[in-house]
């Protein structure tokens, strides 16, 4: 309902707010989402744009706003013995941080299903149209996210400073 989603929206702003630090406004100035409800499967090593119905554009107001980026995939499945990685791309930058190998979100490959969400703040200091993605890859085989039956979403918040 219009309500429910009005009050998730507040708790996600106070959320915000709290993680952002003493003198950071952490009002949401817009927010875009994106979703799907289909079976990927993903046997690239190397990370891919796994979907294209996982992929937001967003142009912030103002180079000082943080982008806020939350991920559901809402079914992860990985073989025994390796495993599959997701995370998130800002254009052509990793936001795993780090050398970027490991991701956002791992499942280790244990022949089970697991549900997979993730989030990440993003400082990118630009008033130009941004795309999020989500992309994946696997260490070997075939893993896969989402289904008929589940529906992965990502979503975008701009936080005003």
């Amino acid at each position: 309902s219009q309500s429910n989603d009005r009050n998730i929206i507040m708790a996600i702003t106070k959320l915000i707010a709290d993680s952002l630090g003493a003198g950071v406004g952490g009002k949401v100035l817009q927010v875009v989402t994106a979703s799907e409800s289909a079976a990927r499967s993903i046997t690239s090593t190397s990370y891919v744009n796994s979907s294209n119905g996982l992929s937001v554009d967003i142009t912030p107001a103002a180079t000082s706003s943080k982008i806020y980026i939350m991920v559901t995939l809402g079914y992860f499945y990985m073989p025994s013995g390796n495993n599959l990685m997701a995370t998130v791309f800002r254009d052509s930058t990793n936001l795993a941080g780090g050398d970027g190998t490991i991701g956002l979100a791992l499942h280790g490959g244990f022949n089970e299903v697991i549900p997979s969400a993730f989030h990440v703040v993003d400082s990118p200091s630009s008033t130009s149209e941004l795309t999020y993605q989500v992309y994946a890859k696997v260490t070997a085989g075939t893993g896969q996210y989402g289904n008929a039956n589940t529906t992965a979403t990502i979503t975008a918040f701009e936080i005003g400073a």
